[in-house]
């Protein structure tokens, strides 16, 4: 994929402006963190060149300054709530980010439990923290929030929740999902430090939307597609258009609730520092572009892409009609359609051809391979020993996976462990190539290739099954599925 993103300029530019913001408080910063910290697929997807761990490379660079601080919905514990792309409740991710944050340097002992209400499986969660050495603060729902802001700012309001001591003058606030009250722990905690007397700001980092592309540009229309769920819409910041006469992009509920949170800064500090809500934010990403149009080719795929996960999302649970509805505006708006990859129309003809499920993938080098369902494997076992063929330049017609090492995994599967389909899923298929490795350089040649996958689209004719999904992800080889079944029934499972 060609580069569109410098990383280096990233880490540099992107450290120095949140030094700037904290010598702007006199020394010490709330920053909020939206979205992913450290897993961010999404930003390595549209930005050729950004890393998924990239913001967490920049934070280890002010590690020496920084501490972490991770916010959780109480609610969100009592009701379990999951993260849908790594499949963990939300209060595992949580003590996950606290020891994601102590691996980079940071120092990360303290949780806010917001909308604390005396939830039985939060209390159950705080003290099975508490039992580890995890700091667990309660902050509770205020009567009238947001509206009632001279009761919000009283004894009653933030003056009721713990405060969090800090020592550093950054403290990075996130959290494992949408929904947990970052900017009203962010809030509550500069009330309790300026009533103690000591100076403290807020800011914002949020990578999407890029508030300095145009509201139309693909990698904006691309995370409102990513977002399609959440019924949220990239919106111009129509008071720093008042305030600069400069248009910028910005989120539409941080439009929406700008003038509550301009109102509290300025009864917690004596006057709001900003006059818009992009005013607030420290992101740089745009400003390190280095090849738009590489940019723009990505976003567009990711378009798609999001399209067929919806798309698969609805077929599976029922759920998604709306999102999918959006998605298809947004492919509209940005110029492309469902066959934008050619893997998607190569994979519907060898369905054609073979009459069963198919898939094919984009190479690297541009070149696209497919795989059909056999006696042994699935389509997405037999796609990716082609794919790993391919990129090892093994010749197509040779075998790497030895029927030694196949069968006995097949018969296991029918024979020992009651399954009905004697087809090997992508992982045992991988399973069965290392077994094969041991004595045939060949097949060691393509487990060593898997790296050269990451990044490649693969489509297929069929929805494969989550077992499938899960290792291409771990790969890291974004799958796009026909919203249809193999078989015809009412249970997939």
């Amino acid at each position: 994929m060609r580069r569109g993103f410098d990383a280096e300029a990233y880490l540099e530019m992107q450290a120095a402006r949140i030094r700037e913001r904290v010598g702007q408080f006199g020394g010490k910063l709330y920053l909020e963190f939206g979205g992913k910290l450290f897993d961010d697929h999404h930003a390595a997807r549209v930005l050729p060149g950004f890393e998924p761990d990239l913001k967490a490379q920049m934070l280890r660079g002010l590690a020496a300054d920084a501490e972490a601080l991770v916010v959780i919905n109480a609610d969100d514990i009592e009701q379990d709530k999951r993260r849908s792309d790594i499949g963990i409740s939300y209060g595992d991710d949580a003590l996950r980010l606290l020891d994601a944050f102590r691996s980079i340097g940071l120092e990360a002992r303290n949780v806010v439990m917001t909308h604390y209400t005396g939830q039985h499986q939060a209390e159950a969660w705080q003290r099975f923290a508490e039992s580890m050495g995890v700091r667990v603060h309660r902050h509770y729902l205020i009567d009238r929030y947001p509206s009632d802001i001279p009761h919000i700012l009283s004894d009653e309001g933030f003056g009721r929740n713990d405060f969090v001591e800090t020592s550093r003058p950054l403290v990075v606030v996130t959290a494992p999902g949408p929904g947990s009250g970052k900017l009203a722990c962010c809030l509550s905690q500069l009330y309790h430090e300026h009533e103690s007397g000591v100076r403290a700001g807020y800011a914002k980092f949020e990578t999407f939307p890029v508030w300095n592309l145009p509201l139309t540009h693909p990698v904006n229309y691309a995370y409102e597609a990513a977002t399609a769920d959440l019924a949220d819409d990239n919106v111009i910041d129509p008071f720093h258009l008042e305030a600069y006469g400069e248009v910028t992009v910005n989120y539409n509920r941080d439009v929406e609730t700008f003038p509550v949170l301009k109102a509290m800064l300025d009864g917690i500090m004596g006057e709001s520092p900003y006059k818009s809500p992009t005013d607030m934010g420290v992101n740089m990403v745009g400003k390190c572009i280095c090849d738009d149009e590489a940019c723009c080719d990505a976003a567009r795929n990711e378009i798609v892409r999001r399209y067929f996960q919806t798309a698969e999302q609805l077929r599976r649970t029922g759920e998604g009609a709306e999102a999918l509805r959006k998605i298809e505006l947004l492919m509209n708006e940005a110029k492309v359609d469902v066959d934008l990859n050619p893997a998607r129309q190569a994979a519907l003809a060898k369905e054609a051809e073979t009459g069963h499920p198919a898939g094919a993938m984009v190479l690297p080098d541009g070149r696209i391979v497919t795989g059909k369902t056999s006696d042994l494997m699935g389509a997405a076992s037999s796609l990716l020993i082609k794919a790993l063929k391919a990129v090892a330049g093994i010749d197509k017609e040779t075998s790497i996976v030895s029927d030694e090492a196949l069968v006995p995994i097949c018969h296991l599967k029918t024979e020992h462990l009651n399954s009905r389909n004697p087809r090997l899923h992508s992982d045992e298929t991988l399973i069965a190539l290392s077994l094969s490795s041991a004595t045939d350089p060949l097949a060691a040649r393509a487990v060593d290739s898997t790296a050269e996958l990451k990044g490649c689209d693969a489509y297929f004719s069929v929805i494969i099954s989550p077992t499938d999904e899960e290792l291409y992800r771990q790969l890291g080889i974004n799958v796009c599925c026909e919203p249809k079944f193999e078989k015809h029934g009412f249970y997939h499972s």
